[in-house]
């Protein structure tokens, strides 16, 4: 049986989210071509997700030195332990599944905070003597659904598609891992092209789809 974390960043959970269906309908796909397996969904705007704060590198400068876990501060001891836990559940997950929308030529504040958490040295990367790196999820494997009103994932030739910054970000982070089985599923263009929003969704869904019952 396979571990699978259905990882969200939208504030809405319905029909006026294109990431958020097309990401149900993978989801759904999915469990009826893997039975056995389980999806845990992540609702990333319902969690608590410590940002990267004066706390948290003290406490970590402080373990490095030798400190003992328990003589951290409290808000130290309680924000890096929620750290701990949040990069212990992805180490152990085996596959992912990433929702979200543009905002701004990237994914919500709330995504990027949820990555620093599980971007942890000795957890899912690790140095060399030589000071380079290397990833410790080779094994594993990621789909990101994004939605976009305008088109901009690479290969669209349009005059936008160099300000995408949301999966091509999300890229460089697997790859930081060491997960190279990445995969992207775009709805875009429905605000640039209101008239064929349904058609787009549609696309997006059969694809997620057929992704879904290989992945």
């Amino acid at each position: 049986m396979a571990t699978i974390l259905y990882i969200t960043a939208h504030p809405r959970d319905d029909e006026r989210s294109y990431s958020m269906k097309v990401g149900k309908e993978f989801v759904q796909a999915y469990r009826l071509s893997h039975p056995q397996d389980e999806v845990v969904h992540l609702d990333l705007y319902r969690m608590n997700i410590p940002q990267i704060d004066a706390d948290i590198l003290d406490g970590w400068d402080k373990l490095r030195s030798g400190t003992s876990f328990e003589q951290l501060t409290l808000a130290e001891q309680t924000k890096i332990g929620r750290i701990n836990e949040l990069v212990d559940r992805f180490v152990d997950a085996d596959k992912y599944i990433f929702v979200t929308p543009i905002w701004n030529y990237s994914y919500p504040p709330v995504m990027k905070a949820y990555l620093d958490t599980i971007c942890i040295t000795g957890k899912t990367f690790k140095y060399h003597p030589d000071g380079s790196r290397t990833g410790l999820l080779g094994e594993k494997k990621a789909v990101h659904i994004q939605a976009s009103g305008s088109v901009l994932s690479s290969g669209s030739n349009t005059i936008s598609e160099g300000f995408e910054m949301g999966h091509r970000h999300l890229k460089v982070i697997m790859d930081f891992v060491g997960l190279t089985d990445f995969q992207g599923i775009f709805v875009e263009g429905t605000a640039e092209y209101p008239e064929q929003a349904a058609q787009i969704k549609e696309k997006a869904i059969r694809q997620a789809h057929k992704i879904a019952r290989n992945f």
